[in-house]
């Protein structure tokens, strides 16, 4: 027999159960639909985290905490230990990380710049409605690198420009809609320093009954000239503020020297430093050389780029999960093929054995039940991309609807590439074909003389 005849015999006998056919087509598309929409949102989720680091320049820094932290890190900087904390309490006579080991780290090969992360604790705000922030101090020529987005205005122009760069939350605060209707505002920043001459005048007595404070209070205003985008995956470690200063005008505000506990502690022991430090490498390959030779120094590291390693682990598995979840509605679908063939082969038990009678070979007749199954099959896969596409775009739209409300930029959740949909087509093909190999077989081993007199 030939394979066009196979064909039409497969689907006459489909089409005249359509009902059947239809509703065991269904689960098949149930099934990749499910499979597909899982897979695709674990590919999304990669793809944007993924294109978050690359933009943002990410791989390219590495940052440096005293040695010794207290917060659970090893010896030898190995990647899969946990991220430290910043400003963690270093190990008393531990080398300070202070500017000279800057201007020390700023001579490795393999460095592009190095910067302090500085921070110092203010109430910021356009207008009358301030909230507690955590201002940092950041040098134009890393505001002007791909290490900060702009959704609008510019970076500073140099280190001592009178200016600021906000990000969205201010202008939720402020209740400005378009990021380029801040530009030229002022955004004062109130910041507390230490006068030990109030804490003489008000006494003891008078700090205990809260009359009076060791503490001054700043004002200063600056114009906003940048407004930070909104990126929903992968922000900057190192970035992690929403008001940003230039270090000549940060350099000239009153402010606490201290942003946590153990910045005290460290000054108790005379090694206060900075919290943290900032590399920015010429490329990620120098990564490794460049940790090994801050950690001879004495101090702790930690890399994005080993972090983006085990979250790509961490994808891996997340894939494997969300298939499994999906194969098992891919297993109840080939149990309805199953179901479907065996029903088949006894409502055409006559059939099969005047085919047999007349000359069919079992090849053939285990030909028409394999074609007949991946036919089912196909049509599944093709629904089965259907469904999955058409649900993932709804969820897709639900989300992005709540996550605008906060501020959240619109993103693409699910991810549908070419070896995914061919992929998800030829696997419901095979599945129903292996579903298919019992009822085919079963139809083949039929006796034609038994089948004749089945009537």
């Amino acid at each position: 027999m030939r394979l066009s005849e196979s064909w039409a015999f497969s689907i006459s006998n489909l089409g005249e159960m359509k009902l059947r056919t239809a509703l065991t087509a269904l689960g098949v598309t149930v099934g990749i639909g499910a499979l597909v929409a899982m897979i695709g949102f674990g590919s999304g989720m990669q793809k944007n985290v993924s294109e978050s680091f690359e933009k943002l320049d990410l791989l390219n820094f590495v940052t440096v905490l005293p040695g010794g932290t207290s917060s659970g890190v090893r010896e030898g900087g190995d990647p899969d230990r946990p991220r430290p904390r910043r400003g963690a309490a270093p190990v008393a006579g531990g080398r300070a990380l202070d500017d000279a080991a800057i201007a020390e780290i700023s001579a490795l090969r393999g460095v592009e710049s190095v910067f302090p992360d500085v921070r110092f604790p203010a109430a910021a705000g356009i207008g009358e409605a301030m909230e507690f922030r955590l201002v940092q101090v950041l040098p134009a020529r890393v505001t002007a690198s791909k290490f900060i987005r702009l959704s609008a205005g510019r970076p500073f122009r140099d280190d001592d420009e009178a200016g600021v760069i906000i990000g969205p939350s201010i202008l939720r605060l402020a209740g400005i809609g378009k990021p380029a209707d801040a530009l030229g505002k002022g955004l004062r920043i109130s910041s507390l320093a230490l006068d030990p001459g109030l804490f003489a005048s008000g006494g003891l007595a008078g700090v205990l009954a809260g009359k009076a404070a060791p503490v001054k209070r700043t004002d200063r205003e600056f114009p906003v000239v940048g407004v930070i985008e909104s990126v929903g995956f992968g922000e900057s470690s190192p970035l992690a503020s929403d008001v940003i200063l230039p270090p000549g005008p940060a350099s000239r505000i009153d402010k606490l020297p201290f942003t946590s506990i153990w910045d005290l502690f460290r000054a108790g022991a005379g090694t206060l430093g900075y919290s943290a430090v900032n590399i920015r490498l010429v490329s990620p390959a120098w990564a490794d050389p460049v940790k090994a030779e801050v950690r001879k120094m004495g101090f702790d590291t930690f890399a994005l780029v080993d972090q983006f390693e085990q979250i790509k682990k961490s994808f891996v598995y997340m894939d494997m999960m969300l298939a499994a979840v999906g194969m098992i509605a891919i297993f109840v679908a080939a149990l309805g093929i199953v179901n479907t063939m065996v029903m088949s082969i006894l409502e055409r038990y006559s059939e099969i054995g005047i085919m047999k009678a007349v000359g069919a070979a079992r090849r053939d007749i285990r030909k028409i039940f394999l074609l007949e199954a991946s036919i089912i099959g196909f049509s599944g896969g093709v629904g089965g991309l259907v469904l999955g596409w058409g649900v993932s775009r709804i969820i897709n739209r639900v989300v992005n609807y709540f996550l605008a409300r906060q501020g959240m930029p619109f993103i693409e959740y699910f991810r549908f590439p070419l070896w995914l949909c061919l992929g998800g087509i030829a696997f419901a093909v095979g599945v129903s074909l292996v579903a298919g190999v019992y009822p085919a077989l079963r139809a083949a081993r039929v006796d034609p003389v038994v089948a004749l007199r089945h009537e």
